[in-house]
C-alpha cells in the first residue's frame, strides 16, 4: 500500500520474519468486573437481565444474566486467565507432564483504552478490531430470554455494553482499535435506533449473532432499514464466534443439551456440527444467495475466529448449488455472477495460525479476503501479533504474507474514514 513499507526477511526460506505493519483482525477486552453493565443499564432490567460474576444459589461461581447461569462461560473465581497465546503450550504439558503456569493476571491493557493503544504500539499493530471477552458467552442466554421475554431486555443490555464502548473506550481510538458494539435485528426499530446512533458516534465495525432472526434470514428485505444505516455509513459487519441459538433445536432433536459447559458437557458432535464453522458458513452463504451486496454494496461483512479451513468447500458449493438452483427461487432475484466472486469482494474471514492458510490461498486462487487475527489477549491464539507471519505463513510469498498481516484488514477498515469505505 502506498505510504506503508514492509520489510520482509527469510530463515531458511520457510519461516517468515515479518516486520511490516499489522492489522490484527480478532483482539478482545478481557473484562476486570461488570460494575459497569450497573452504570448504563437501567435499574428496571436488573433483576433478570444484569450480567455479573458471582455465585448461584447452589453456591456455584460463574457468569450470570440476572439469575440464569451461563452454563459455557468457564471463568475462575480469582479473575486469573489463561496466559495470551499459550493454550498449545499447555495442552502439550498436560501430555508430558510439564509444569507450565496455566494462570495469569489480567494487565491494565486488557481493560483499559490508554493502556491497550500503548500495547498495539508495542505489538506494531497499525489497526486492531476489539471484540467482546467472555461477555460474548453470554449471547446465547440473552437470546434464549429474550425469546421468553422479549426482546426488550437484552436490547438494554447490549445498548448498556455499547454505551460502555462510546464513554470509556471510543469506537474508533487513533484509528489503532475499532471497538465492536452490538446489533441484533430482533426488533427493527430498536435496532435501526441504535445504529444511527452508533453511527453518530463513529462506528466502525459492529459485532452480531449469526444465523436467522425471527424466522427470516437476516437479509430479508423486512431489515432493510438496519442494513440501510450501516450501507451509508460503510459499517463493517462481523459475525465473531459465539453460541449459534438457531442450532439449539437440532442439537435436541439428536438427544444432546445445548448450551453446556464446555469443559463438561458440550460434546465434540456438538464441537463439529453445531459451532463456529457450519453456522457462520449458513449465515455468510445466505447473505450472498439473497443478493444482499447488490443491494448494499458498501456493507462488507467479516468471519471472526471460526477459522478458515471451511472456506475452499464452502466457495465451491455455493457455486455448484447456485447452479443446480438456476430455475429455483431466488428470493431478491437471481445472482450476476458466482457467488465465489461476490464473497471474495465483499467478505473477509479471520484464519487461525494452525490452519493451512498456503493450501487455503491456493485452493481459491486469492489471499485477499484472508485476515489475521491473534485473539489477543485469549490463550488459543498467538502471544503476539507479530507471530502469527512465523507461525502461520511459512512458504508463502512476500505479497501474500503482507496482504494477510496487514493490508486486507486495512483495505477493509481505512484509516480516517466516517463515510463510505474508498
Amino acid at each position: 500500500m502506498a505510504g506503508q513499507q514492509t520489510a520482509l526477511k527469510s530463515i531458511d526460506n520457510t519461516a517468515p520474519v515479518y516486520d511490516g505493519p499489522i492489522f490484527d483482525g480478532d483482539t478482545h477486552i478481557q473484562e476486570k468486573d461488570y460494575s459497569f453493565f450497573s452504570k448504563y443499564l437501567p435499574e428496571k432490567y436488573h433483576r433478570e437481565w444484569l450480567p455479573a460474576r458471582k455465585r448461584g444459589e447452589d453456591g456455584k461461581f460463574g457468569l450470570f444474566v440476572g439469575e440464569t447461569c451461563v452454563q459455557n462461560a468457564d471463568i475462575r473465581e480469582d479473575g486469573k486467565i489463561p496466559p495470551p497465546g499459550k493454550l498449545k503450550e499447555w495442552l502439550m504439558a498436560i501430555n508430558t507432564g510439564i509444569a507450565v503456569d496455566a494462570s495469569a493476571d489480567v494487565t491494565l491493557d486488557m481493560y483499559e483504552r490508554d493502556a491497550r493503544v500503548a500495547k498495539m504500539r508495542e505489538f506494531g499493530v497499525d489497526g486492531s478490531i476489539m471484540f467482546v471477552g467472555e461477555f460474548v458467552a453470554t449471547f446465547g442466554v440473552l437470546g434464549v430470554l429474550a425469546d421468553q421475554k422479549g426482546p426488550e431486555g437484552m436490547n438494554a443490555v447490549f445498548h448498556a455494553w455499547n454505551q460502555y464502548l462510546v464513554e470509556e473506550w471510543g469506537l474508533n481510538v487513533e484509528d489503532r482499535v475499532y471497538a465492536t458494539p452490538i446489533l441484533a435485528l430482533n426488533d427493527v426499530d430498536w435496532a435501526v435506533q441504535e445504529a444511527k446512533w452508533l453511527v453518530e458516534n463513529g462506528v466502525r465495525v459492529v459485532v452480531m449473532p449469526m444465523g436467522p432472526v425471527n424466522g427470516k434470514a437476516p437479509a430479508d428485505p423486512a431489515f432493510d432499514p438496519v442494513w440501510q444505516v450501516l450501507n451509508d455509513a460503510g459499517v463493517v459487519v462481523t459475525f465473531h464466534v459465539s453460541e449459534a441459538n438457531f442450532m439449539h433445536p437440532l442439537i435436541e432433536l439428536w438427544g444432546e443439551k445445548p448450551m453446556m459447559s464446555r469443559r463438561e458437557g458440550q460434546t465434540a458432535w456438538q464441537w463439529m456440527f453445531c459451532y463456529s464453522e457450519i453456522p457462520v458458513m449458513m449465515t455468510m452463504a445466505s447473505f450472498v444467495y439473497w443478493n444482499f451486496f447488490e443491494r448494499f454494496p458498501n456493507i462488507k461483512i467479516a468471519s471472526v475466529e471460526n477459522g478458515a479451513e471451511w472456506l475452499p468447500r464452502c466457495l465451491y458449493k455455493m457455486d455448484k448449488m447456485r447452479g443446480m438452483a438456476r430455475n429455483g427461487y431466488w428470493p431478491m432475484g437471481q445472482l450476476k455472477e458466482r457467488p465465489s466472486a461476490i464473497f471474495k469482494r465483499h467478505c473477509f474471514v479471520v484464519a487461525y495460525p494452525e490452519d493451512d492458510i498456503r493450501k487455503i490461498v491456493e485452493d481459491i486462487g486469492t489471499s485477499d479476503c484472508i485476515l489475521m487475527g491473534s485473539d489477543y489477549p485469549h490463550a488459543e491464539g498467538v502471544a503476539q501479533p507479530r507471530d502469527f507471519a512465523d507461525e502461520a505463513l511459512r512458504g508463502m510469498s512476500e505479497e501474500d504474507i503482507r496482504k494477510i498481516m496487514f493490508e486486507n484488514g486495512r483495505r477493509m477498515l481505512p484509516k480516517g474514514r466516517t463515510g463510505l469505505p474508498g
